[in-house]
């Protein structure tokens, strides 16, 4: 499989779930991967890269600090002259109902999720603006589509990534730059974990039982849609949102399945 050979991609958030996915995936299909996150790294698979052949490469640093995002994108043009693909995967969750929300923590999910995003675009697009070619690709959510009991800070920052996306699809597309916003639904990551604890296992049985396919997904399939997005087979797809999300917003059951013998 080699969907992705001679490429360079960058991917930020790649310690754990759909970035760590992504990488992998983007390794294995012939990529040279450079990995930004500021959680330590899995050392078995993050080892030294060579310009002439795949392999990886991983930076220790926050999003949310503009100079440490625009010295590992500098860093990266510097050791393999190009940046091919861009995933913005760094991402956190939070926030509640609006009165409750302390303005801290609607800063540390937006600075996260949106700013870390539009830092990461911004360096990497001054590099793909040289090149005349690039596949931007930024992890949204089902939350950045519709709403979502709770989720006021994270759906705003995943709806304002969703239309940062489209913007730079506008912006870029006539020096052959593509970017598309990918919006997983209900993801087995540590930070599904980390959100869905005990005490919210009943509202997870429902949401579960409100996906068509009827489970969480997993980050491997996030990353085989982020793969598509990253190679020629999406070469004329861009300023797009794409869903991926077992059912979860395609409509609802009322039981009528269930009278007809589909369930």
């Amino acid at each position: 499989m080699t969907r992705l050979t001679d490429r360079v991609a960058l991917i930020t958030g790649a310690s754990s779930g759909i970035g760590a996915a992504c990488a992998q995936r983007f390794a294995a299909e012939g990529a040279r991967v450079v990995g930004l996150d500021v959680a330590e790294p899995d050392p078995s698979f993050w080892k030294p890269i060579d310009a002439a052949s795949s392999g990886t490469s991983f930076y220790r640093a926050d999003v949310r600090d503009e100079s440490a995002v625009a010295a590992a994108v500098a860093s990266t043009v510097a050791e393999l002259g190009r940046i091919d693909v861009l995933v913005n995967s760094a991402g956190t969750g939070g926030g509640g109902p609006v009165h409750l929300v302390q303005t801290d923590e609607w800063d540390r999910v937006l600075d996260i999720n949106l700013k870390g995003t539009f830092f990461a675009c911004k360096y990497v697009l001054a590099q793909m603006l040289e090149q005349r070619s690039g596949s931007v690709i930024n992890i949204a959510s089902v939350e950045g589509i519709e709403g979502f009991e709770g989720g006021s800070a994270y759906n705003a920052s995943k709806g304002a990534v969703v239309l940062l996306t489209r913007n730079i699809a506008i912006d870029y597309g006539r020096r052959g730059i593509r970017a598309n916003a990918l919006c997983p639904g209900f993801i087995k990551t540590p930070l599904a974990d980390a959100i869905f604890g005990e005490a919210l296992a009943e509202p997870l049985e429902r949401i579960i039982d409100a996906t068509q396919l009827g489970r969480m997904g997993e980050p491997e399939e996030i990353a085989a849609a982020a793969l598509f997005l990253a190679s020629d087979d999406a070469s004329y797809m861009t300023g797009q949102t794409l869903v991926v999300d077992g059912g979860y917003t395609s409509g609802h059951r009322a039981g009528i399945s269930r009278l007809l013998g589909l369930e």
